[in-house]
């Protein structure tokens, strides 16, 4: 009882700083549709998949555990893009939100399993590859906050996927840390089954995953889980990007090492800065929460390039999340990024691109221009970059006013590229 009660008041001491930061509470209701229609605006249908419990109320789920998965659609308007910034959510200030500057449901209806699947099967059929995109939420995310979130980012990426949300029982608490953690781990099977169920379902061509934060845990977890039963990962699973991972780096090491081969491509985005996982440092008494690691120092930098990992360092990087716990998401070019290589079915960074297995540092002047190169300092091993592929990227870097400095057998042993501008 003693220690239980010691860690409680470690927790609550260690967010205080977080909550002086966090957002201002929300208006209740915000899933309510509206009917209203204004020119201009955007929409995202989305299939939800979730561990959460139903409600009869307008939030429809709830943050805590339901006995069976359940499923939902929901379609979310985002405004004008003229009336937004890329890589934020508009919420309403009061219900109803008006379509014209605030995120808002056009619709909303629960499915069962059935309906869920003919909605996938019809949706996927309008994607150019049959690719769908699940999106694992983190730690403190609300269902409401989870769609809208996923909702941004699906636009802002303009990444033509199918979008499925899995959206475990989070009670939307800064001080509910513990709850969530165990909520993770009550839901890695529910997130094994929808991944399995998507792999084998022939309708799909392809599967990408993004992770943020404890969302990171349990998707490792349910593919750790069919590494086990299976020798290896489905192979329509493509594509893993792990967001601001709230996961212990040894913890990641023994997760990696049970998901056989081969692999899909796994990209990492860390930021230093990081508060929230300081926090979850703290807590956890850990080494080092995985997305916070500085991946240019060992042993993390050869683990990450013998493991083929592509790490997207976004310390430097400014964003409007006072936490630096979003970036992936808050940054218009990251998120930008993301969807640019979905399309072009390719890695974050492909070695068609010159930009082979790498760790980029992304900084503050590509918030707005990083899907075209620019404001971007690259460094990555000279091992892993041949000469053709040095000269083709020292000339796209010349072509965006930018310079290519560095040799092989240097102290750092980095090829680094820095815009001329900064």
């Amino acid at each position: 009882m003693i220690l239980a009660e010691r860690l409680t008041a470690l927790v609550a001491s260690a967010m205080v700083s977080l909550l002086l930061a966090s957002c201002a509470g929300r208006p209740a209701g915000v899933l309510i549709p509206v009917t209203t229609e204004v020119p201009g605006t955007s929409r995202v249908a989305m299939a939800v998949a979730t561990t959460r419990a139903r409600t009869t109320g307008p939030d429809m789920f709830t943050g805590e555990r339901g006995a069976t998965p359940s499923f939902a659609e929901i379609t979310v308007s985002l405004p004008p893009d003229a009336a937004r910034q890329i890589g934020e959510v508009q919420w309403p200030r009061s219900v109803p939100g008006n379509p014209a500057t605030d995120f808002v449901v056009t619709g909303a209806r629960d499915m069962d399993r059935g309906q869920a699947l003919a909605w996938l099967h019809a949706d996927v059929a309008k994607r150019p590859q049959h690719q769908v995109l699940v999106f694992v939420h983190g730690y403190n995310s609300r269902f409401d906050d989870a769609v809208f979130r996923f909702a941004q980012i699906v636009h802002d990426s303009g990444a033509n996927v199918t979008p499925v949300l899995f959206t475990w029982p989070s009670r939307g608490s800064l001080l509910a840390y513990g709850y969530d953690r165990e909520s993770a781990v009550y839901s890695r099977d529910a997130l094994e089954d929808l991944l399995g169920g998507l792999a084998n379902d022939p309708a799909v061509g392809e599967i990408s995953i993004l992770a943020h934060s404890m969302g990171n845990w349990v998707t490792f977890e349910a593919l750790r889980q069919m590494g086990i039963r299976k020798g290896r990962i489905p192979a329509k699973i493509k594509n893993v990007m792990l967001a601001a991972p709230d996961v212990d780096v040894d913890i990641f090491q023994q997760q990696w090492k049970d998901l056989g081969t081969p692999m899909p491509n796994v990209t990492l985005f860390v930021s230093q800065d990081d508060r929230a996982l300081q926090v979850s440092q703290r807590v956890w008494g850990s080494k080092a929460r995985l997305g916070q690691v500085n991946p240019e120092i060992e042993p993390y930098r050869s683990e990450f390039i013998s493991r083929k990992i592509t790490v997207l360092d976004l310390t430097t990087l400014n964003t409007s999340d006072n936490l630096n716990h979003g970036k992936f998401a808050a940054s218009p070019g990251v998120v930008q990024l993301i969807g640019a290589r979905l399309a072009a079915q390719k890695t974050i960074t492909d070695n068609r691109d010159g930009v082979g297995d790498r760790i980029l540092q992304v900084t503050t002047g590509a918030a707005s221009s990083i899907g075209q190169a620019a404001g971007l300092v690259i460094s990555a091993p000279v091992a892993v970059l041949d000469a053709n592929t040095r000269d083709n990227l020292g000339a796209q870097m010349q072509n965006l006013g930018g310079t290519v400095s560095g040799t092989v057998g240097s102290t750092t042993g980095l090829i680094t590229t820095v815009p001329n501008s900064q």
